[in-house]
């Protein structure tokens, strides 16, 4: 698919505009896989209840790395089928919702994702396409223009619009401003006879990576679509398919990390340098297992939040711990999880690259292209500051209670482990960490000093992921010592000795990393500092350009 990357005819030799987009036999194999092996399906289907999402992403993992990115179009796809099963009428669910999670190639249908636009970004309140209502057709026509739309083959999209009010007391064209304004819409992507949708292709993007996926800037002009949920409340609606696709972005960081990993260790078993194989040369067992204790905490986070997604998904949502705990934590930690993979998956990128040498840098390996992939997920979906600044928001919309729930469920799950000797000071170093959090948090959380609050939200983020990471190892490697006692197979005790190591390997001087990442970053006199050191000395020697350039002109004159 990177060889064969896919194409835009625009005109036909009629020079009819046609806005053709040509894809290799490969990419549409991929989604006849996709469908027969039910990488969509099996979350829906619910045979295994709330695991069936574990086992969905267990396997999706194994697939992803292989998958030439098809699982991009996967993730908006498995995100639409949520967004329709939640708030979708009969119909979007009779027709929609049954070819997004079929297992028949024939029927599968994949979605789109169409938020991105020129002045918006990630700042969707600035979206400028606007949806009308057509008597004639009962469905609104929406126009516009999306500068990102990723899977421009998908058969149907979710988009974000800006609502005229239709009542009849309503002045003609009035439209409410911001993100209040907004409203979610379902579209076919083409018609039945395969002519697009009120849709023009203008050109495909040249990107740094992903170049086998197929995203476009696309014109929308009369685009017949359905509202999905309530009028005005798009954000809110998307977020389930949000939810989605970041818990995506962390399974593909991780399935990615694993492929380095795996890359990197059997290679120290082959290449000899100095006179001894790279596996025993202290440096380079250091730097690997540095990138082993990454993936590995990588690995348990997101299991961690993909069980819940299974569990809200599958269980009774009244229910006090899905309603109290599993929904608002889900919330906090899906923008945390996809900053932390995507920042840590893209710098084991290069570490791996390194660890490969001269080879690492040649295209033949395969390595420069994984970089240029996993890249993407640094922005896609947020940048790290704006879903670091995302994880401020839901603690401040909750009033502190998102942040209150996260400390109880860490203290829930390093409870145990006081009991345990081996586990005491590893224990200790995650309460520190999670002392630190808390009082950073409540000492900033005013109007006074929220400059130095956001300063630090990123430090923030990261310090979040890595406490409750911790957490999860030390809990994993409790059950693996559990299950070797009552085992004589010599694996599962290799198992239960390696998971010890990276639990205590990980929490070794914890409180000492989150002091630095909250604290120094969150200082007064720093984010004064910040300013001067990067804009005073052009603000002083603006006045003296300017006059210098004008007395230039006047010279000339």
């Amino acid at each position: 698919m990177e060889e064969d990357q896919p194409r835009l005819r625009q005109y036909d030799s009629w020079c009819r505009r046609v806005d053709e987009l040509i894809v290799t036999e490969a990419w549409t194999k991929q989604k006849e896989i996709a469908a027969r092996e039910g990488v969509v399906a099996i979350a829906y289907e619910r045979k295994y209840g709330q695991y069936s999402r574990i086992y969905q992403m267990a396997k999706l993992m194994l697939w992803t790395s292989g998958s030439g990115l098809y699982s991009c179009p996967i993730a908006m796809t498995d995100g639409c089928a949520r967004v329709i099963e939640v708030n979708g009428t009969q119909q979007m669910k009779d027709h929609v919702f049954t070819r997004l999670t079929s297992r028949n190639p024939k029927e599968f249908i994949t979605s789109g994702q169409w938020m991105t636009e020129r002045p918006g970004g990630s700042d969707v309140g600035q979206t400028e396409s606007q949806a009308v209502w057509n008597e004639q057709l009962q469905a609104w026509s929406i126009s516009g223009f999306k500068w990102f739309s990723s899977a421009t083959d998908a058969d149907v999209t979710m988009l974000l619009a800006r609502t005229h009010d239709s009542s009849s007391s309503a002045v003609p064209g009035s439209m409410r401003p911001g993100s209040k304004g907004l409203s979610l819409y379902l579209a076919q992507v083409r018609d039945d006879k395969g002519k697009l949708n009120g849709v023009r292709i203008h050109r495909l993007k040249d990107k740094v990576g992903t170049k086998a996926l197929p995203t476009a800037e696309l014109e929308l002009d009369g685009m017949v679509a359905q509202q999905v949920g309530d009028k005005y409340r798009g954000v809110k609606n998307i977020s389930a398919l949000l939810n989605i696709t970041r818990v995506y972005c962390g399974m593909g960081c991780t399935a990615a990390m694993q492929r380095f990993v795996l890359g990197v260790k059997d290679y120290a078993r082959r290449r000899e340098v100095f006179g001894a194989l790279l596996k025993d040369q202290p440096l380079h067992l250091a730097t690997v297992a540095n990138m082993e204790l990454q993936y590995r905490a990588t690995i348990q986070f997101t299991f961690f939040c993909i069980a819940m997604l299974g569990r809200i998904e599958s269980l009774d949502n009244n229910l006090p711990q899905i309603k109290e705990r599993d929904i608002p934590l889900l919330r906090l930690l899906t923008p945390i999880l996809k900053v932390w993979s995507a920042k840590n998956g893209f710098a084991m990128s290069q570490e791996a690259m390194e660890c490969f040498g001269g080879q690492g840098y040649m295209e033949e390996t395969g390595l420069g292209r994984a970089m240029r992939d996993i890249l993407v997920n640094t922005i896609w979906e947020g940048t790290t500051n704006v879903l670091s600044l995302d994880v401020l928001r839901v603690m401040s919309e909750t009033g502190g209670d998102a942040l209150e729930l996260y400390s109880e469920v860490v203290r829930g799950i390093i409870a145990p482990l006081k009991d345990k000797s081996e586990y005491v000071k590893s224990a200790q170093d995650i309460e520190n960490s999670l002392q630190k959090i808390l009082a950073h948090f409540s000492t900033y959380a005013t109007l006074e000093t929220r400059n130095m609050l956001e300063a630090s939200a990123r430090g923030l983020t990261f310090a979040m992921a890595d406490v409750i990471a911790g957490a999860l190892l030390c809990e994993h490697a409790v059950w693996s010592n559990s299950k070797a006692k009552s085992s004589d197979d010599s694996i599962v005790h290799a198992e239960a000795n390696v998971d010890r190591i990276s639990a205590q390997r990980w929490c070794e001087g914890l409180d000492r990393k989150i002091a630095y990442q909250i604290e120094a970053l969150g200082e007064e006199s720093r984010y004064e500092e910040d300013k001067l050191m990067l804009f005073e000395l052009a603000d002083v020697r603006r006045p003296h350009y300017n006059t210098s350039k004008s007395n230039s002109v006047a010279a000339k004159l």
